[in-house]
């Protein structure tokens, strides 16, 4: 059933995803003006934080800045979002790996409507299953420890200033329209190319161990007397 394993992992993948999508996409980092009170656009310094490493403790935003830049961010409503959209999303996925169930039954043998029913609701309930291994929770957590570690306060500030400007607002907006397009284009390529790449291993594997092995001749025995 490595197909369904496939549909597992994506599942999980689109939902940490869409938890990183926004900060994912290249926007300047905005501070506000003391002077004037309006919001200008800094120097991107990534690059520079990428080279010195993890930034110092002493600078690092505090829980309760990445949970303000979280909620203007809006990362649960974007969890949520996924939540619903990916289900029919990998619907697709889910027929292939019931095609592809069928294929490897028995010859002459085919599943009846009320099995494939069946199994069509088995892998969509473990498809759920599989979206909560990574609970929202615990994803914002380890998110939380990450930013730490890479962002100053100033940064999150600065993002805090941009996420809650029209410009971010717009583009925050624009996600879940974005991810609606982009997602199966993701899934749809790396089910195409995986399923080719499996068959690869697994041609190479039956090379390494035959499917049929000359079974070892059991030891000749002296016939005891009576």
């Amino acid at each position: 059933m490595s197909s369904f394993r496939n549909i597992a992992v994506i599942s999980i993948a689109m939902m940490a995803g869409s938890a990183m999508l926004a900060a994912q996409s290249p926007q300047p980092v905005v501070k506000a003006d003391n002077a004037h009170g309006t919001a200008t656009q800094a120097t991107n310094s990534a690059p520079d934080q990428a080279a010195a490493g993890t930034t110092p403790v002493d600078q690092q935003p505090t829980k309760e800045q990445l949970a303000k830049l979280f909620d203007v961010m809006r990362i649960r409503e974007q969890m949520r979002s996924m939540r619903q959209i990916v289900p029919g999303m990998v619907s697709q996925q889910i027929q292939g790996a019931m095609k592809q169930t069928e294929a490897d039954l028995p010859a002459g043998t085919k599943l009846t409507p009320e099995q494939r029913e069946a199994m069509q609701k088995v892998m969509s309930k473990y498809v759920g299953k599989a979206m909560d291994l990574y609970p929202a929770d615990e994803m914002m957590a380890d998110m939380t420890t990450i930013y730490q570690q890479h962002l100053s306060k100033d940064d999150v500030d600065g993002l805090i200033t941009f996420y809650s400007s029209p410009a971010g607002q717009h583009l925050l907006d624009a996600q879940p329209v974005i991810a609606k397009e982009y997602m199966p284009m993701v899934i749809a390529k790396v089910a195409e190319r995986s399923q080719s790449m499996t068959k690869e291993m697994m041609k190479e594997m039956a090379e390494i161990v035959p499917a049929k092995q000359t079974a070892a001749k059991p030891a000749a025995t002296t016939p005891v007397k009576q």
